[in-house]
């Protein structure tokens, strides 16, 4: 096979994410694919990485950094590039189609997109396990912490747990459905971890713990029942809710609809719910956005398979 000519481009997408799923913080995520980050990469002659430029329909666009290196796809692939010491550089043109600060994994989603693309271009591509390092790095950017619970699903596709550089895909049942609410307001991730600085006691560590393991197990086994006794969260929720307004009101109507959970989107203030069909999910979408409705806050709602996809190269 013939090696990617210099001024060759790919482009990429990455869905949009649920991180944590309510009880798995930091550990545990799964794709949206209603939302989607595109890269454009091209392999360049120079020895750099460069953000060409960010480009969509969201707000905000020109807060996005273009210097690599704090830019979440740009430091993605300087990470890549100085681990293979590549001979080449790239040049890299961002479109954001996940909003900013919503608890969708926007910031993730450009980093894992830029290697998906850079990846096509490289002349021996590398696995999706080898590329999690690289994604985990570029996220870093944003969020200031490195978890993969936003970029592993993004790389793998549906339901994924990740711990350090290790990633298991769980094949869930693909009737369960997702509803995903994200009320038009902006929740920066800094802020809402900020929140978690002080320490837990004990007997809520050993509550979440069992939490964890019925939502894993059921997981495994595709278990509604186990799902529905495991997603509570103890540990985070308590603390980031009061940043949502109205979401004790969104969470009781899902909840009352039907869910097996309902909860948090990574770092808010989007909120997510579980369910065992789509007809149901649909069902219940409009309600919880009428509960934002009812605090004065708009929202935009994606009705998704929890299966989902995973990012790939663009056919042109």
């Amino acid at each position: 096979m013939n090696s990617p000519s210099q001024d060759a481009t790919v482009r990429a997408f990455s869905p949009g994410s649920v991180g944590n799923i309510g009880v798995g913080f930091d550990l545990l995520g799964h794709t949206i694919a209603s939302l989607r980050d595109e890269v454009s990469v091209t392999r360049a002659s120079h020895n750099d990485v460069r953000i060409i430029g960010v480009d969509g329909s969201i707000d905000g666009l020109t807060s996005i950094p273009l210097d690599a290196a704090s830019n979440t796809a740009g430091l993605a692939l300087l990470t890549l590039k100085r681990a293979l010491e590549l001979p080449f550089g790239f040049d890299a043109t961002i479109h954001k189609g996940i909003p900013l600060n919503a608890g969708l994994g926007g910031s993730a989603s450009s980093a894992v997109a830029a290697l998906v693309a850079a990846n096509a271009l490289l002349d021996t591509p590398l696995s999706r396990e080898d590329l999690l390092p690289f994604a985990v790095e570029g996220e870093s950017a944003s969020c200031g912490s490195r978890q993969a619970d936003n970029v592993a699903p993004m790389l793998m596709g549906g339901v994924v747990l990740a711990h350090g550089l290790d990633m298991v895909r769980f094949e869930v049942p693909s009737s369960w459905h997702a509803v995903v609410v994200h009320p038009l307001m902006s929740l920066p991730t800094k802020s809402s971890r900020s929140v978690l600085r002080d320490p837990y006691p004990l007997s809520e560590v050993v509550r979440y713990g069992s939490h964890l393991a019925q939502f894993v197990l059921g997981l495994e086994r595709g278990d509604s029942a186990l799902v529905r006794r495991g997603l509570v969260d103890v540990l985070v929720e308590p603390r980031r809710a009061p940043l949502i307004p109205g979401f004790a009101a969104v969470q009781s109507a899902a909840m009352s609809s039907g869910a097996m959970g309902c909860s948090i989107s990574g770092a808010g203030p989007s909120v997510f719910a579980w369910f065992e069909s789509e007809s149901a999910a649909r069902s219940a979408s409009s309600a919880m956005v009428a509960a934002f409705e009812a605090v004065d806050l708009h929202s935009d709602c994606w009705v998704v398979p929890i299966n989902g996809m995973s990012a790939e190269v663009v056919n042109t």
